[in-house]
């Protein structure tokens, strides 16, 4: 985890090494669909493009690319994000898929919505289904696929506490009930260590994770000992621990 510290999405990195370990037990790569599907942190997307890409297997893939192409060639009006419309797409796709060709198929289709038909600029004219597009038809090439705005993200604010003590800083390290960095290090957050008294303010920053977006201030703060659950480090271990992208901001703001 410390040398994917900063690159977020840390589920995948637990769900690969996971997933490396159970191919490694096996003594080999799984070859049908649903054992592929099994394998930690692999979706429907991945395992569709492992089956049909590497083994040959008739299953559809439907990325965002594919979802574009389908949602116009059959004139989806329904919210690409929602289960029921991905369904009804995936579905299409499925049908159309050449059984003897499936690598062929979803490469194509993939390439097909990188290269032509495109969020903002569809070139139909050089569409192989031009002809037989339904959008195009209904002159809605442009406003397919629907896809509903977002909600608005979550706004947070956080107060983070420097916390020094004989040159070494107090950590805290995130259990496996805060799964999203569970293993990681961070600074303690002040209402999480009411003991700790807060100095002068060092600085602000913003900061976002997914949809929460985060006003950090960051505190000069003194404790007495380490409560359970924390941990004194010396300033140059923090480069060997997993350390939470937000708590590295905030250290830069140690005088």
């Amino acid at each position: 985890l410390a040398l994917w510290s900063g690159l977020g999405y840390y589920a995948r990195a637990r769900n690969l090494q996971r997933a490396a370990r159970i191919i490694a037990g096996r003594g080999g790569f799984p070859e049908s669909y649903e054992e592929i599907r099994a394998l930690p942190g692999v979706g429907d997307y991945t395992a569709a493009a492992i089956a049909s890409i590497c083994h040959g297997l008739p299953y559809a893939v439907l990325d965002g690319n594919v979802l574009r192409v389908l949602a116009r060639a059959f004139a989806e009006k329904g919210d690409i994000g929602s289960a029921s419309v991905r369904v009804r797409l995936r579905e299409q796709a499925q049908r159309l898929l050449d059984p003897r060709r499936p690598a062929d198929f979803n490469q194509a289709m993939m390439e097909l919505g990188a290269t032509v038909c495109t969020p903002k600029a569809p070139q139909c004219l050089l569409c192989p289904w031009r002809d037989h597009c339904a959008a195009r038809a209904l002159g809605l090439e442009l406003e397919l696929p629907v896809k509903l705005r977002r909600r608005d993200p979550v706004q947070l604010a956080v107060q983070l506490l420097i916390v020094e003590k004989a040159g070494k800083v107090l950590l805290r390290q995130r259990g496996s009930a805060e799964p999203q960095l569970a293993g990681f290090w961070e600074l303690p957050e002040a209402r999480l260590l009411p003991s700790a008294a807060p100095g002068r303010m060092l600085g602000s920053f913003k900061h976002s994770i997914t949809r929460h977006d985060y006003t950090v201030e960051v505190f000069a703060a003194a404790a007495a000992k380490a409560p359970k659950g924390y941990r004194w480090f010396a300033w140059d271990e923090l480069e060997s621990i997993p350390l939470a992208t937000m708590s590295r901001k905030a250290i830069a703001y140690r005088p």
